[in-house]
């Protein structure tokens, strides 16, 4: 996550949707004010600074909006990248399957193959309550005016490039091991599972499977 009080600015990290290549990209442009969060090398050197803010939920970097409370003004532009969510479920399987950590997660995925994984009623759970939208809700129950980047489309960074005044180039970071074409991974029936649970995404930024 980034907020920036200098350049009224607020990114909010979404978890599988390329993130931390946005991150990245910032790092190398953040003013000497703002508040990084998340484990990119910038970040990671100004985690002391996190210890002093008063906020309502936890500071990580997946936090969401109702998580830091005051800390983005109501005149900040809030950006949040997207992503097709076929293509998202199959590189959060297997990012789970590369981790260590301890994680209910991390058992299930490295424990049964892509199709079961779909059907766990766990995975399902947290799907359902992970809608974009979810994540620029603030305390009050008020989603946010946000940008919201389909990663599959660079045209839509337009109003983020024009707030910031400046370009960045994303690298491509967190690659997972996977066939490129997300495609392979599915049958009808798992289609229609992932439909079923990120149906308010697919509504929202005219995602489909074809």
């Amino acid at each position: 996550m980034i907020i920036s009080p200098k350049r009224k600015f607020a990114f909010v990290h979404i978890p599988k949707t390329g993130g931390t290549s946005f991150m990245r990209a910032y790092e190398d442009r953040a003013a000497a004010d703002d508040i990084l969060i998340g484990d990119t090398p910038k970040a990671r050197r100004r985690r002391h600074r996190l210890d002093r803010l008063k906020t309502p939920g936890r500071l990580w970097k997946h936090s969401r909006m109702s998580d830091v409370g005051d800390l983005v003004g109501e005149d900040f532009l809030v950006c949040a990248l997207v992503r097709n969510p076929w293509d998202r479920m199959v590189s959060y399987y297997y990012w789970l399957r590369a981790q260590s950590f301890s994680h209910p997660a991390v058992a299930i995925a490295k424990s049964q193959e892509f199709k079961a994984f779909l059907r766990d009623p766990s995975i399902q759970n947290a799907e359902r309550n992970s809608a974009a939208k979810s994540y620029v809700r603030g305390s009050d129950g008020a989603n946010r005016q946000t940008v919201f980047v389909r990663i599959e489309f660079p045209d839509d960074f337009a109003p983020v490039w024009e707030h910031l005044g400046f370009r960045l180039t994303l690298p491509h970071l967190n690659a997972s091991e996977r066939a490129k074409d997300w495609r392979v991974y599915y049958g009808p029936e798992e289609i229609e599972i992932v439909a079923d649970l990120a149906g308010q995404d697919i509504a929202q930024f005219g995602y489909s499977p074809e």
